[in-house]
């Protein structure tokens, strides 16, 4: 009877990222090429303006990041 409930389970729907407005580490990594260090190093700083903390887990606001890099010269 489990298996009959597995398979009525209705289908993750995935977001693409270039839609999604705040994006985890892993997603981030793969959407910018920065490195895991490097983007911790990035957002833990205090002024840091695209990283919104929920606990201890942080997620990156995509759009403010987008317009963060294209300002910088180096990362």
């Amino acid at each position: 009877m489990n298996a009959k409930v597995a398979t009525l389970k209705e289908p993750k729907h995935e977001i693409p990222v270039w839609h999604k407005l705040t994006l985890n580490m892993d997603e981030t990594m793969a959407y910018t090429g920065i490195g895991r260090d490097k983007l911790r190093e990035m957002t833990n700083r205090e002024d840091c303006p695209f990283v919104l903390w929920i606990g201890n887990k942080r997620l990156i606001k995509r759009r403010i990041l987008d317009e963060y890099i294209m300002k910088m010269y180096s990362v």
